[in-house]
């Protein structure tokens, strides 16, 4: 399973990659493989608030909808547009161009809470 050192994650399968004051959020190569075929991503919370834990969106695979759950707190600052057209890249690529949202990080103590790649490693089986 590709689990990239870099990244923290969630137990509810998110993961977080921080650029200075700002994080890019995607599903783990777990979650997508658990989901299966990605046929759409529902964000609807553009320029909105979001506290940790919160839903963010929802993903929709062949066989179910699951919500998304924000790692941190912060503004969700943009939606991955690409995804609009081609969802399936969240399956293709889930830590790379199958991010979902960017968020402005508002507590980094929150990051820093988050699972290791090691940890989630151990929670998922891997």
């Amino acid at each position: 399973m590709n689990l990239p050192e870099n990244l923290k994650y969630t137990k509810e399968h998110e993961w977080v990659r921080v650029e200075g004051d700002v994080a890019y959020i995607g599903i783990t190569d777990h979650a997508q493989k658990e989901l299966g075929d990605i046929v759409y991503v529902d964000i609807d919370t553009l320029d909105k608030e979001v506290a940790q834990n919160e839903v963010f969106g929802t993903v929709e695979a062949v066989k179910t909808v699951s919500d998304l759950f924000s790692p941190i707190s912060g503004t969700v600052l943009e939606v991955n547009s690409h995804l609009d057209g081609s969802p399936e890249t969240v399956n293709a690529d889930p830590y790379g161009e199958g991010w979902i949202i960017k968020i402005s990080v508002a507590n980094p103590a929150e990051v820093e809470s988050l699972l290791t790649a090691e940890a989630y490693g151990e929670l998922v089986g891997a």
